[in-house]
């Protein structure tokens, strides 16, 4: 047995890879460029026992005014990933207990884990080393069935919307990176329209050096109304998987671009042998007007969970009490960790 927390650019980071179904977030340069925007250290803990294989990818963040660290999942769904199968106790049991014993010994104090809804159930090991909250569903759309069965799928407004704009000359472009600084205008717009925080605020140049990072595998969509950039989806293409990034459109009466993005990025991802086209859902998981949008496009859903994980449980339970008196450090399922 060999456990340990990995920096980027170990060996046994890439080799993981190459074992375990995975995503562009178990990809240590996506974790390298979001830990930047977290101000973390990107780190995976990793575990190995008679040739299977464990991997967590996390962002180790300084608990502010203190000697500790806690950990997150890099934006997304990043998820442990293992070559054992969830119903195997006999390797998940150590493998949870070895990575709460790492992480305690580097001084993180907590860790917060994204599941991955598309790579699997949560093994159900995973609640006995800490509570596994689900939050709902999200959406994707199946890229195998043919394009009148993905159009048979979709809903009626989404369709009619689709049609409209294809009807009023909106045109969708690939991989123009070029128009990249213009589309990142328009996210902004809605970022602060919504009110979002400042980790949403993804600038030009970070999107810029992601793409850089990773090639081929991130793509950019840009829908264009008389020649002006009015909507944008970036997404990645990983392994037979498409998922969505970040998107935004230019809110105007009458507009449809958005559906139209959607529409021609699965159209195209399906051309390009992805298998699957993953929306995600609502926000934080929620049944909302996002994931009811979302919905429209497919009626194919998974479930997302969180995983929380104390290492530190006297830590913990002191960080709680000093930084948030009415909180109770038991309850895990409530946001976490609640000291911050």
């Amino acid at each position: 047995m060999t456990a340990s927390l990995l920096e980027p650019a170990a060996r046994e980071w890439k080799e993981t890879l190459q074992h375990v179904g995975h995503d562009m977030y178990h990809v240590p340069e996506y974790v390298v460029l979001d830990a930047r925007l977290y101000g973390g250290a990107p780190a995976a803990f990793w575990y190995e026992r008679n040739g299977r294989r464990l991997l967590v990818p996390l962002i180790v963040r300084d608990v502010p005014d203190s000697d500790l660290r806690d950990a997150i999942s890099p934006y997304g769904y990043p998820g442990p990933v293992s070559d054992a199968v969830a119903e195997d106790a006999a390797f998940w049991e150590p493998a949870c207990a070895a990575m709460r014993d790492t992480l305690r010994s580097a001084g993180i104090v907590s860790a917060f884990v994204r599941m991955h809804p598309l790579l699997g159930s949560p093994p159900p090991t995973l609640e006995r080393f800490g509570t596994l909250v689900c939050h709902g569903e999200t959406v994707s759309m199946d890229l195998t069935v043919d394009e009148d069965e993905m159009w048979r799928q979709t809903r009626s407004d989404h369709r009619n919307h689709i049609n409209r704009a294809r009807k009023a000359g909106t045109e969708i472009v690939f991989d123009d990176w070029d128009r990249l600084p213009e589309w990142v205008e328009v996210y902004h717009d809605n970022m602060r329209r919504v009110g979002a925080t400042s980790y949403y605020f993804f600038t030009t140049e970070h999107l810029a050096a992601l793409h850089d990072a990773v090639g081929d595998r991130m793509h950019l969509a840009v829908a264009l109304e008389d020649g002006e950039v009015v909507g944008g989806n970036t997404f990645f293409s990983y392994d037979g998987i498409a998922t969505g990034y970040v998107s935004s459109t230019r809110r105007a009466p009458k507009r449809y671009a958005d559906e139209l993005l959607y529409d021609s990025v699965r159209r195209w991802c399906r051309q390009r042998g992805d298998r699957v086209f993953h929306l995600g859902g609502g926000k934080g998981g929620a049944n909302d007007s996002l994931f009811s949008y979302k919905a429209g496009f497919s009626p194919s859903r998974h479930l997302f969970h969180t995983w929380r994980v104390v290492c530190d449980s006297e830590a913990y339970e002191r960080l709680v009490r000093e930084r948030r008196p009415d909180a109770d450090p038991a309850d895990l399922t409530a946001t976490f960790p609640s000291y911050r």
